[in-house]
């Protein structure tokens, strides 16, 4: 289920504790692209054999679906936080 698909009327969250998700959210992003950016480092300091057998693991794989659902769950945070703004306001 994404955000998109919440209905709000069914939402049980007050004001500090959507901030607090949303705190907790944007550390483990943070901490996510902290750690992808230091696997690009490491993968051009690599010889090319060693990279190339990295790149033809599960393990790989993993890491490049992961990637792809980081765009999304960005997504979701901009609309979790246009929600927590609306709570603000509201």
């Amino acid at each position: 289920m994404n955000i998109s698909q919440i209905n709000k009327s069914d939402l049980d969250i007050d004001l500090p504790n959507a901030k607090l998700a949303y705190t907790i959210i944007q550390s483990l992003l943070k901490n996510q692209e902290a750690l992808s950016d230091l696997l690009a480092l490491m993968a051009h300091v690599l010889d090319e054999d060693v990279a190339k057998a990295l790149t033809n693991t599960n393990e790989w794989e993993k890491y490049l679906e992961s990637k792809r659902e980081l765009e999304n769950t960005k997504l979701q945070i901009e609309k979790f936080t246009e929600e927590l703004k609306k709570m603000e306001n509201g």
